[in-house]
């Protein structure tokens, strides 16, 4: 039985799973407008940041690992997968350094606060629309250079 298409799948959904929370919750908090813990999609995307990494990540690992055994271990010496990976670890670790940080600051705003404190939140919340843009462009790059497999 050929397990490719599914471990392929697999990784392939894990590793989007892994960076989604932090690329769509800049998206969700609004000055206005329910919290995104308030929403069903929010709670969701906070809970898979919270608790879900580590168990994504464990399974982004053995899905790879399981990729390398079934196409064998001469697709490391691939540019184009080394690419792909340098840029995959450059986006964790905005995710981990940059976003998670500054979403948990955005999701302490009180309701009560002042105006200038509404218009610093705003700004602190553009910015990290911003990062999420990056990193849902390199998103795209990552997939263009797993489906497309150019010669670098």
């Amino acid at each position: 039985m050929n397990l490719f298409p599914l471990l392929l799948a697999t990784h392939i959904v894990l590793a989007v799973s892994l960076l989604l929370p932090s690329v769509l919750l800049p998206f969700a908090l609004r000055s206005r407008g329910p919290a995104p813990g308030q929403t069903r999609f929010g709670r969701v995307l906070l809970w898979l940041q919270r608790n879900g990494t580590l168990v994504i990540g464990a399974g982004l690992a053995l899905t790879g690992v399981g990729l390398l055994w079934s196409l064998g271990p001469g697709l490391l010496g691939q540019l184009w997968l080394q690419v792909a990976l340098v840029i995959y670890a450059a986006n964790l670790l905005a995710a981990f350094f940059i976003q998670r940080p500054a979403l948990r600051r955005l999701l302490g705003m009180h309701p009560e606060a002042n105006e200038a404190e509404r218009q610093r939140w705003r700004l602190r919340a553009r910015r990290q629309r911003y990062v999420s843009y990056v990193m849902a462009a390199a998103v795209g790059v990552i997939a263009f250079l797993m489906t497309s497999k150019p010669t670098l």
